[in-house]
């Protein structure tokens, strides 16, 4: 079957201590899907765990997000999430060592199979 694309979100989340690519990974996410209420399941005939979410989460070390706990984050749907290499690492200040700010950007994308 062919997918649909329906909606399409962005985000950013930032772990400001700790360069937790999963935790920024996830307010990212958050933050796509915080101001969304998808009211056309109804319309189309279909629910919203007939959806598939695809999430694309750039950041810079992406072999660090658990992208199960990134997944959980959506509540509908078959959820796929996929980690590159992308965000930005602000580094520490001058005066303090090792604390850089970890940026991650997401696109959340819905789509439905085509009948």
């Amino acid at each position: 079957m062919t997918r649909v694309r329906c909606v399409t979100e962005m985000g950013m989340g930032v772990d400001v201590h700790g360069r937790d690519a999963t935790k920024a990974a996830k307010r990212a996410v958050s933050d796509a899907i915080r101001h969304s209420s998808l009211g056309f399941f109804r319309m189309i005939g279909r629910t919203a765990n007939d959806m598939f979410v695809d999430v694309t989460i750039g950041v810079p070390n992406p072999e660090a997000v658990d992208k199960e706990a990134v997944a959980k984050e959506l509540p509908y749907g078959t959820v796929t999430v996929t980690a590159v290499k992308g965000g930005l690492e602000i580094p520490s200040a001058t005066e303090v060592a090792n604390d850089p700010i970890l940026i991650a950007n997401a696109a959340v994308i819905v789509s439905f199979d085509k009948d």
